[in-house]
């Protein structure tokens, strides 16, 4: 029999961390072209230690306006998910894990692993989105202690 001197990853609740997609969460983001659809860096989620992660969108109201955006980290804007040239190839139903969107499936993206301090950002270049909405998901888990992943509240 096997045995293993490591400790096992246990949650707040003592509970053995068991994946590396252990914690999901949700930030719905409605895009409105002089705030959330503005060109610029925005905030997804805000990451505190080390971390694996996983990020995706879920499309529910088709995009409006022909910006370009990606999913990643300041100094790698696209290093989570690729660029889409223009939002309005983003449609309701679609599923965005690359630079190309698949309608209603497709195969979850890597896992990476993010340093302490890099937020999940969303970048918008060219012109504003000015509709639509996109749930991003994230799966992540914690490597350092007291890492946590939470959502930032759209603005």
């Amino acid at each position: 029999m096997s045995s293993f001197d490591a400790a096992m990853d246990r949650d707040a609740n003592r509970q053995v961390i068991s994946t590396n997609e252990a914690f999901k969460l949700e930030s719905t983001w409605t895009f409105v072209d002089t705030i959330t659809g503005a060109t610029g860096n925005h905030t997804l989620f805000t990451v505190t230690g080390n971390v694996l992660i996983s990020v995706f969108g879920i499309c529910d109201t088709n995009l409006a306006g022909a910006g370009n955006f990606e999913v990643g980290v300041t100094g790698n804007t696209a290093g989570l998910i690729a660029q889409i040239a223009n939002a309005e190839d983003l449609d309701d139903g679609d599923v965005y894990v690359s630079n190309t969107p698949g309608v209603g499936v497709q195969a979850l993206p890597g896992m990476f692993v993010l340093n302490d301090g890099f937020d999940v950002l969303l970048k918008i270049t060219g012109t504003a989105i000015s509709a639509g909405v996109v749930d991003f998901y994230c799966l992540w888990r914690p490597l350092s202690e007291n890492s946590s992943v939470v959502v930032t509240t759209p603005a």
